[in-house]
């Protein structure tokens, strides 16, 4: 079961959030071969995606970085959304690892 996580983010601004994951014996996850996928929707039923982090692993340290660039963060509108981390193996295993709310807060400093 993926763990439950809600995110803030500064509508306008650069975002970055480090995950660091653990197997079930608390130990680090070892991330050689995975790649990742991250997703933000209006809802869990939407087909149309607000937006995709960008992702960077470091397979040694069982950490996931995600990002969205300012011009990401400014064209969304503001309010709640839905996110997920979606990890593929090498053989092609998914496991949801991270899931919950990524609520967009409005800016007022406009350039």
């Amino acid at each position: 079961m993926a763990a439950l996580s809600n995110i803030y983010i500064d509508q306008g601004s650069d975002f970055t959030t480090v995950i660091s994951l653990t197997d079930s014996n608390g130990d680090i996850l070892d991330l050689t071969g995975y790649t990742a996928l991250a997703q933000i929707r209006k809802t869990h039923g939407s087909t149309t995606i607000a937006a995709t982090f960008g992702t960077a692993l470091i397979a040694s340290t069982g950490q996931v970085t995600l990002t969205l660039a300012d011009t990401v963060t400014a064209a969304m509108t503001s309010g709640r959304y839905v996110y997920d981390v979606l990890l593929t193996d090498g053989s092609g295993d998914k496991t949801r690892v991270l899931e919950g709310q990524a609520i967009l807060t409005p800016g007022v400093s406009k350039v």
